[in-house]
Formats: structure tokens, sequence, C-alpha cells
């Protein structure tokens, strides 16, 4: 097959580039390098089955051609971390839902199959304890950019859905809850290298809010697998979580980092409207219903918490 993968340099999209090559497929990479980087895809970058192309998906003249000559679509670009999303909210909205709008462009006009990561955040601040991709979403207002993230994720959904509905564009969507590995950087937020990164330094970890908030971290190889099955299978018009069945505060996590890595370093709460904006809102639990990806395709993730940790040490240890 011939696979277009956006935001393939990325931290995510350079494992499922790997993933595509090792199985004999051609794989063409778009990528503006704003938060990805060459280093990430560095091994496949002479591979004759490999192309990259640079450039913002947005603006990009050769992107819906790229688009049409493909089997299937890939489509991870986006804007990435709680950081740039607050900073940058005018570039994230534009990225995400402009950049998938011309992937659907091109993709209708040959019916080429797409899919479409979007994210656990669109489920905003509701206080479920388990999420299921049927359940209603509560953003938040439009007054605190946070929410810009989500909001413009749930309309590249809602894009997909229409495409779909409209013209049986063959689309699937992947809401992905906290992917991490090696390759993630902490330069944006993402709490687990961070963590990682202080630690090793034996300097304090930096919890926000009151670290009672709970998340679960998913191994990129888990996702990538997740991935792969989802655009190998003949689904379409369908939402799928993707994420770990591991479930911790973000105090849980600073003590296992910790541990793993046997640092000194202690804990430092840090208000949220000292790490990033007055009035900023997060989310108390973030954890997914995964029945339906599991019942469909037989994906379960492999990886535990302390062995995803021990790998993202490893990594940045070396």
């Amino acid at each position: 097959m011939r696979c277009l993968v956006t935001g393939g340099a990325g931290f995510i999209g350079s494992h499922l580039v790997d993933s595509l090559i090792k199985d004999k497929h051609e794989v063409i990479v778009v990528d503006d390098l704003s938060t990805g980087s060459l280093l990430n895809i560095e091994s496949v970058l002479n591979n004759k089955q490999f192309e990259f192309v640079k450039g913002d998906i947005i603006e990009l003249p050769e992107l819906e051609y790229l688009v049409s000559k493909s089997d299937i679509v890939y489509h991870l670009a986006a804007a990435v971390g709680v950081k740039l999303v607050v900073n940058d909210p005018v570039k994230t909205i534009e990225t995400n839902v402009h950049g998938t709008e011309r992937i659907l462009k091109g993709a209708s006009r040959l019916g080429t199959r797409v899919l479409l990561t979007s994210t656990s955040e669109v489920y905003g601040k509701s206080e479920k304890d388990l999420f299921s991709e049927e359940d209603d979403l509560l953003i938040g207002p439009s007054s605190h950019s946070r929410w810009s993230y989500a909001c413009s994720k749930l309309l590249d959904e809602f894009f997909c859905m229409a495409y779909y509905r409209s013209s049986k564009l063959p689309i699937v969507i992947a809401r992905l809850f906290n992917t991490v590995g090696p390759r993630q950087t902490g330069r944006y937020g993402m709490v687990v290298p961070s963590f990682i990164e202080h630690a090793i330094n034996g300097t304090n970890l930096q919890v926000y809010g009151t670290g009672d908030q709970t998340r679960c971290f998913c191994h990129v190889n888990d996702t990538v697998r997740a991935l792969r099955k989802l655009g190998d299978s003949d689904i379409t018009g369908e939402v799928f979580n993707i994420g770990s069945e591991w479930n911790l505060s973000i105090n849980q996590l600073a003590k296992l980092i910790i541990d793993r890595v046997n640092s000194s370093s202690g804990i430092e709460l840090i208000s949220y409207d000292k790490a990033y904006e007055p009035g900023f809102e997060d989310m108390i639990h973030r954890f997914p219903n995964i029945d339906k990806i599991r019942n469909n395709l037989d994906w379960t993730p492999e990886y535990s918490i302390e062995q995803t940790i021990d790998d993202i040490i490893d990594y940045m240890r070396n």
C-alpha cells in the first residue's frame, strides 16, 4: 500500500512510519518540522520505500495530489501540547481545522481511506470516571483558550463524519489518551518526559494543580498497533478510544518516576494560574472505556505503566 502520514516526523507519527516501512508499505511523510524532527525518522530517510515532503498542510500546494495518489491517509498533523495550545490558540485552530479540511477534500475525489487521530480532550471537563465513545461531551467556555484544542479536534471529527455521511468516504477516528514513549519531548508540556528529565537531573518535579487529577498513559507501541489495526480494517464511520488500562494520579506518577529513576528529586506543586494562564481549567479524570476496540479488533494494551516508564527512562538516558 501507499500510505500518506501527515505529522510523520513527530513522536507518534515516526513510530507509525517505522511500523509501516517494516511491513514493506510505501510511505510519504508530510511535516513542517515545527514540533517534529528529522532525527525521529533518520533511520528511514534513505529507504527506497520512503519519501519526505517538508511543508505546512495548510499551505502545501501538492497536498491534495499526495492524498489522491495514496491508498490511505494517516492524518496525525496537529497542534500538540497544552503549552502550545495556550500560547498560540490561533495556530492551534488553523492547523487542526484547515489542515483536516484539505485532507478530506483531497480524499473525497478518489474515495481515499482516512484515519484521523483525535484526542481524549474532546470529552472536555466531564467528571465521569470512564469515557465511552458515545458519551456527551462537555467543552469549557470560549473565554479559556485551553479548550480551543478540544473544540478544534471535535470539529475535525464532525468534519470527518459529515464526509462519511454525505459521500460514504471511508473514514475512521481514533481518540488517543495520553500516548507516551521514546522520542516524546517535554517541550510542549508533556508530563512524562518532563518529569523524567527532572528526575534524571535531580531537580524538583513540578506538579500542576493539586496533583490529584488522574490520567492513563499508553505506550506508543501499543498506540501504533491500534492505529495499524484500524487502518487495515474495513471499519468506516466509527470512533474508537485508544488508551491504557492503568490509571493513576499525577502525584502517583511523579512518585513512580522518582522511584524508577532512583532519583533524589522532590515534588513541587505549581498552581495552574502560574503554570499556564489565569482561570486555566483542567480535566479531573481522563480514563477510556476501550471495550469497543477490544471487541471489534481484538486490541488491548500490552505494556504496563512500569515498563512504559522504564522504556522512556532508558531512551532519555541514552
